[in-house]
Order: structure tokens, then C-alpha cells, then sequence
């Protein structure tokens, strides 16, 4: 069969699956199966699919996943988001618009420890979002600092997204976490310095607490939060310094957060048991993604649509930089309506060896992704953190008060996606210089 009738039928077939409602991974999944079926017939299809499965699920790097998952919800019982708002608030409380800012920094610390945004989003809607709307904040800045802030746990390694993209593009996972740090620092800096700006031009939208703290009492608060501190600095450095693999290095943190809740004195089994059941939970639906990846990729470069969509973009007459605006430009819509594992699914098998065949590098086409996926968790109208933010805030604020919040984040997150585009040595000078 021609490729250009292969494209239709298969995406005609993906795009009727998810209006009536299938999730993304059984959707391609199924598809994939249908296809390998109808295109080499009997069952030849079917042992391909499953050999490539089963290579993809029992790779080293994999193990990283439920590890870092662990991390995560065992440090979210330990108390430290409450620990690290204090020692926000002490420092920064008295700056016109030191919460907002303050709540920048926490979710760029957790997403440090985290690895997904929905930690973060929920835990700071939780306990930043009602502290500035009882000190007078204006509600988008509040609302919009905690969504925008919470986006940063896919960008700052350990990011899961970025395992899942490492895998399925073939990019190393710790040059990709390292690759990571410097935009995330560098969109954390342009989100606090948009409301540091802001709150000082218009002073009634952040006003800044009347509250004093000693220096003791500041010195009592970072107590609370220095081993945290030490644990990711831990878990990134021997990353970063070859001494350990991104999964060994998950191991260690894994470890290092049961020692932490420890000494917090929160490890009990109601702690543990929660933990267990949020890192099976998360960890079977990545399952199932990569499944579904697999069986997806196998059929794209066995069936030769692949090669053909490749070829076919390189022969466009156009500068490559057109093509990668439009590649993001489709990242941008999907974001609206597909969640970022759905996407990695859908766009990898396709869109990697189209960059590779236009000489760009996959780790900073990676980065770009990365970025563009923080805007799909903002964009209305089916972003996770919206969704999140509107199961925690007040009953008086509506969706539409959320959706209003991220627009000048959204536009920020664009302004630091043309940044990494127009500079790529932000995402790919730190990773050149890994120990080897």
C-alpha cells in the first residue's frame, strides 16, 4: 500500500479512537496491532510487536521510573513543601510580591525531587495559593504563579517526560536531565522576575507582609529543609559526574528520601502504604504508554511510513528552521488536548529522524519538546494543572479565572522556548561538559 494511504488510514483511524473517548496508549496500541496484522498477515506481526515490548520494558534505565516516583511520595509525606513555604515566607514575606516569587522557588525546588508537576501544583495550591489570597494577592497572580510554577517538575530533572522521550528518541537520559537544568533555572528566574516587576509597578496586586522574622528564626527554618537540599544535590551530582547511571542514581535517592522521612519522623506504614500505591499507580500507566510506544514505533519503521515522512519533509522547499517552527507550532496544539506522554507516543517515531535528517541536534530537540510540553500542562482548555488548581481552589473562583491566569505565563514559557531556539548551547553546553 502507498504510504500516503497508510498515513490516513492509520491517523483517520487515531484521530475517530480519541473523539469517541479511548485512551491515547490502547488507542495506538490497537491500532498498531490491527495494522501489523492486516499489513504482514497471520501472526508474524504480533511476535514483533511483542519482542520489541519486552526489549523496551526490561531495559536498566526503566527501573529509574518507579524509583524517582517513590522519591517523590515519600518526600510529599515529610512535610517539606510545608517546611519550604515556611522558610519562603520568613525570607521573602515582607517583598511586594515575596509569596508569588516564593512559590516559583518551591516548585522549582520540587520539581528537583519530584519529577512530575502535579506534585508541586497541588501541594502549593494547597498551602501558597490560600496564604497570598488571605494577605490580598490579586487571584490570577496567585493562581497563575502556582500552575506556572508547577509546570517547572517536567523541566528540572528527574523529569519522568524526559525518560520516556530519552527512550523512545534513543537520547541518554542524563545527558537529557543535565540538559535540563539550565533552561529550567532560566524560566524559573523569567517567572519570578515578571512578578517581581509586576508587583512593583502595580503594589496593590502583591502587597508585601507587615510580619518580621529574626535571623534566628530564618536559621531555624532552613534547618528544616537542609537535608532535601542535600539529597538533590546528591542524586544530580553523581549524575552529572559519571560516578553513577541515572538509574543507579534513582536508587540512591529512593534511599536517601526513606532516610530523610526517617529522621522527619514520618515513616510509618499509612506514609508507606500511600507511597507504594502512587508509584504502582503511575508506574503502570508509564507501562502502558511504553507499550504502546513500542508497538506504535515498530509499525512506523516497519511499514516504511517512517522513511516516507521523512524523506517527504526534507524534499519541502523550505528553510529547516520553518520546519522546526511548525513542528513546534504542532506540539503547541496537541498540548491543548493531549496529555505529554501521549504526544511522546504519537510525534517521537515520527518527528526525531526528521530533525536528525535536518542536522539538529535530538537532546536540544528534546529540551524544546520538554518546554513545549510546560505549556501544554497551562493551556487551556484540557491542561492537567488547570485541572488540578480548580480541585483546590476556593468554590468562588471559576475556571474561567484560571484559564486568565496563565497568559502571561504561557507567554513567558514561549519567550524561554525562543530563547533555547535562538541559543542552543543553554540546553547542550552543560551536558558537553558530563564526566564521561
Amino acid at each position: 500500500m502507498e504510504p500516503i494511504f497508510l498515513l490516513i488510514i492509520f491517523f483517520g483511524g487515531l484521530l475517530v479512537l480519541l473523539a469517541i473517548g479511548f485512551p491515547v496508549a490502547f488507542s495506538l496500541a490497537s491500532l498498531a496491532t490491527v495494522f501489523s496484522y492486516w499489513l504482514w498477515g497471520g501472526t508474524a506481526g504480533f511476535f514483533t510487536i511483542i519482542s520489541t515490548d519486552y526489549g523496551k520494558l526490561t531495559e536498566f534505565i526503566i527501573i529509574a521510573i518507579p524509583l524517582f516516583i517513590f522519591m517523590a511520595g515519600t518526600l510529599q509525606h515529610t512535610g517539606i513543601a510545608d517546611d519550604l513555604y515556611e522558610l519562603i515566607y520568613r525570607f521573602m514575606g515582607a517583598l511586594r510580591g515575596g509569596l508569588g516569587m516564593g512559590t516559583i522557588i518551591i516548585c522549582a525546588i520540587f520539581a528537583a525531587m519530584a519529577g512530575i508537576s502535579t506534585v508541586a501544583t497541588a501541594a502549593m495550591g494547597l498551602i501558597a495559593l490560600p496564604s497570598m489570597l488571605e494577605r490580598k494577592y490579586d487571584k490570577n497572580l496567585a493562581i497563575g504563579s502556582v500552575c506556572a510554577g508547577g509546570a517547572l517538575g517536567i523541566l528540572i530533572p528527574p523529569s519522568i517526560i524526559m525518560i520516556l522521550y530519552g527512550v523512545e528518541a534513543g537520547v541518554s537520559i542524563g545527558k537529557l536531565f543535565i540538559g535540563g537544568i539550565i533552561p529550567g533555572i532560566l524560566l524559573a528566574i523569567l517567572f519570578i522576575l515578571y512578578i517581581g516587576i509586576r508587583s512593583w509597578l502595580q503594589p496593590e496586586l502583591a502587597p508585601g507582609s507587615s510580619i518580621k522574622f529574626t535571623s534566628k528564626e530564618k536559621i531555624v527554618a532552613m534547618r528544616n529543609v537542609i537535608l532535601p537540599f542535600l539529597l538533590i544535590t546528591l542524586v544530580l551530582g553523581v549524575i552529572y559526574t559519571g560516578v553513577c547511571t541515572p538509574t543507579e542514581a534513582a536508587g540512591i535517592g529512593a534511599f536517601g528520601a526513606l532516610l530523610c522521612a526517617l529522621m522527619k519522623g514520618k515513616l510509618n506504614w499509612p506514609n508507606l502504604k500511600e507511597t507504594f500505591q502512587m508509584t504502582v499507580r503511575i508506574n503502570a500507566m508509564v507501562c502502558w504508554i511504553m507499550i504502546s510506544a513500542g508497538a506504535f514505533s515498530k509499525m512506523v519503521a516497519v511499514s516504511g511510513l517512517g522513511d516516507w515522512i521523512c524523506e517527504s519533509v526534507g524534499a519541502v522547499p523550505v528553510s529547516r528552521w520553518v520546519i522546526l517552527a511548525f513542528i513546534q507550532f504542532i506540539f503547541l496544539i496537541l498540548g491543548m488536548f493531549l496529555d505529554p506522554a501521549g504526544i511522546i507516543l504519537i510525534t517521537t517515531p515520527i518527528f526525531v529522524p526528521i530533525i536528525m535528517n535536518l542536522g539538529f541536534d535530538p537532546l536540544w530537540f528534546g529540551i524544546l519538546f520538554i518546554i513545549n510540553m510546560e505549556m501544554a500542562y497551562i493551556t487551556p482548555p484540557f491542561g492537567f494543572n488547570l485541572f488540578i488548581m480548580r480541585g483546590v481552589v476556593p468554590p468562588e473562583i471559576s475556571m474561567g479565572d484560571i484559564y486568565r491566569s496563565i497568559i502571561p505565563f504561557v507567554g513567558i514559557q514561549a519567550l524561554c522556548l525562543l530563547l533555547i531556539i535562538l541559543f542552543p548551547g543553554l540546553a547542550t553546553w552543560l551536558p558537553a561538559q558530563m564526566v564521561k
